[in-house]
């Protein structure tokens, strides 16, 4: 018996990734399984279908591709690929469980491993896809403040004048914001950050910026490392204790999320007002509703003389290095999936191992995610 591991091409407007490498591919084939690519699933990418054939892949139709065992997408599926899989398909992927939608992958039948479950421990960071995205996107966002900053990050001394160093706020210290903190740092601004908890101050400071300390009278830490959402009164003080830092500053990016609930607002419009004309805030919370109310998705606008960037598809904008990232996340994970022996290569869902128990959301056609 072998596994049929397919790679479809990603439906959605914008989407350049792709969740298998011609190297990913290299090493499914060693865990015993075949594997084939829609045509032109990797192009975007910069992986041709020549490379994924080179590896031994079989470059297919979306027909075929949709016939095999194992899926392996970024994106959700388009409901007409939904459509035409196989009942009993296992679907590793992004799923937004959190956003609804798992309904129709069971009503389709399948098994739905969602990256987005995987829990934060030591042995799942291989296979934690949201961390390798957002470290991704936190670099990202950096570069594209710059882009619509006019002016120097660094100090710049020439016969012509002298430019002081741009300030920068990076607002909550997941993997997105350390990233923020380092890129800005490299490229010679003066970078303070904040987050809600407090055990974050250690490692801002590692990267040479400055935690900015106010007593909330509550820690944001929540389970599994995230945050977690303050009190209506907490949220206010920090909005007051907040507020003249980042008028201050010249660059602001925003990386504050909770599962499953709306993003917090960090900086409200008083603040946009308040700041200096040509100061830029990147929002990398837009897709939850974003940490300024002012933010529209998938846009940059203007408002109060603050440039606003509310993109939300940053790791797509890296897509090579950001599907290899990607891809290995997924090879990780289907190392505890794909168990072969002198009969071949099954599918083997280990309810007893952590990683597989969380990441399941949806098990032969029944949704087994609950929001909390």
């Amino acid at each position: 018996m072998t596994v049929l591991v397919g790679v479809p091409r990603e439906r959605a407007a914008g989407e350049f990734r792709v969740a298998a490498t011609p190297e990913s591919v290299k090493k499914l084939l060693v865990l015993g399984a075949q594997v084939c690519v829609e045509a032109g699933a990797g192009e975007a990418a910069r992986y041709p279908d020549a490379a994924y054939a080179q590896v031994g892949a079989r470059v297919v139709t979306a027909a075929q591709v949709l016939a095999a065992d194992v899926l392996l997408t970024v994106r959700r599926p388009a409901a007409e690929q939904i459509a035409a899989m196989r009942p009993g398909t296992l679907l590793a992927g992004f799923a937004d469980p959190h956003a609804g939608g798992l309904d129709a992958l069971a009503q389709a039948g399948l098994s739905v491993l969602a990256v987005e479950l995987i829990p934060r421990i030591s042995r799942a960071q291989g296979m934690d896809a949201l961390s390798s995205q957002a470290n991704i996107a936190g670099y990202r966002a950096v570069l594209e403040a710059t882009a619509h900053y006019r002016r120097f990050l660094p100090l710049m001394m020439t016969s012509a004048g002298t430019a002081k160093p741009s300030r920068v706020v990076i607002l909550g210290v997941g993997v997105a914001g350390l990233q923020a903190i380092a890129t800005a740092r490299r490229l010679g601004a003066q970078v303070e950050a904040f987050d809600v908890r407090p055990e974050t101050r250690e490692q801002v400071l590692s990267l040479g910026a400055k935690f900015i300390d106010i007593d909330l009278g509550e820690s944001g830490a929540g389970a599994g490392g995230y945050a977690r959402e303050l009190s209506a009164q907490a949220q206010q003080r920090q909005q007051e204790l907040l507020g003249e830092r980042l008028k201050a500053a010249d660059i602001i990016v925003t990386t504050a999320l909770i599962p499953g609930r709306p993003a917090p607002v960090l900086v409200p419009e008083a603040v946009v007002q308040g700041m200096r004309p040509g100061s830029v805030i990147v929002d990398l919370a837009a897709a939850s509703g974003g940490n300024c109310p002012l933010t529209e998705v998938d846009r940059v606008v203007e408002k109060h003389g603050v440039t606003l960037v509310g993109i939300t598809d940053y790791p797509s904008r890296l897509a090579t290095d950001a599907s290899a990232f990607y891809a290995r996340n997924l090879l990780n994970l289907l190392e505890l999936v794909l168990r072969k022996d002198e009969a071949g290569t099954r599918i083997e869902l280990d309810m007893q191992d952590e990683i597989i128990a969380a990441a399941l959301a949806v098990q032969a056609g029944t949704v087994r995610f609950a929001p909390r």
